[in-house]
């Protein structure tokens, strides 16, 4: 059962790159923020794209993930504001890469994340994004293990299912050894082009074998959405009008929805 004094966590995974992680994160998270919740998002990718896109710089990262999972530092001390309303990050630089080297050896090594997300410190916030990096690595199984949920992009292509695969392999093996409680929070397809076949043919085959954890929101192919981190800003903020801008405050209304309808 979930603590009702701790926002829900909720971890934006997928083993393969290039299937929208990073943009669900920023423009999820711009989008919840516009609905009135405080929230949080947790960059856990050594690429720090969350952060650039955000609009945190890297001379402004004096403290990031690293510093918390590696130094023992206070999640309070590495947060900062954006300049969205309702929105802060924990930012990332590439020092994250040599996590998974450093930790090895530490016997707590995959509930760093959970350690750190206390309710104390997570006070004030209703929802906390963490965004995973392109891999399976320890650094992902710390946000699952931190998790109350999995939220999972999927890209609108062939093989598209099959790469879920060990992603649900990861999860199920969390919850029998660390985290019990954890779920998948919904699947989101992304990339998604109503003209295209292959992209009808993977919504078909992914409702048909997940159901109701599919969302109902589609991220369409968009040029606003892609230019928009170019100029380090969600694309809500760059584009609030574009299709781009539709989806993600869709996405943000279903997830808000969802939880209302557990509670």
């Amino acid at each position: 059962m979930l603590d009702p004094r701790r926002p829900r966590c909720i971890a934006i995974a997928n083993q393969k790159g290039g299937v929208g992680k990073t943009t669900t994160a920023i423009n999820l998270g711009a989008a919840l923020a516009a609905e009135g919740q405080q929230v949080l998002v947790i960059d856990l990718d050594p690429q720090g794209n969350a952060s650039t896109g955000l609009g945190i710089d890297v001379e402004q990262r004096n403290f990031t993930t690293y510093d918390m999972l590696i130094e023992g530092m206070p999640l309070r001390e590495i947060v900062l504001p954006t300049n969205i309303t309702n929105l802060s990050i924990a930012p990332a630089t590439t020092d994250l890469s040599s996590a998974d080297v450093q930790l090895v050896n530490n016997e707590n090594r995959v509930f760093l994340l959970k350690d750190a997300l206390d309710v104390a410190t997570l006070a004030g916030f209703d929802i906390v994004l963490m965004d995973c990096p392109p891999s399976l690595n320890l650094l992902t199984v710390n946000a699952m293990v931190a998790a109350d949920s999995v939220l999972v992009p999927l890209q609108s292509e062939f093989f598209a299912l099959e790469g879920l695969s060990q992603l649900m392999l990861t999860i199920r093996e969390v919850r029998q050894s660390a985290n019990p409680a954890l779920r998948i929070e919904g699947v989101v397809l992304t990339m998604f082009d109503m003209r295209n076949n292959l992209c009808r043919q993977v919504e078909d085959d992914a409702r048909e074998n997940l159901g109701e954890l599919v969302y109902k929101t589609r991220i369409p192919r968009n040029v606003r959405l892609s230019e928009a981190p170019s100029y380090a800003m969600p694309v809500l903020q760059y584009d609030p009008t574009s299709r781009g801008s539709e989806a993600y405050r869709d996405l943000a209304k279903e997830v808000l929805k969802r939880q209302l309808q557990e509670a």
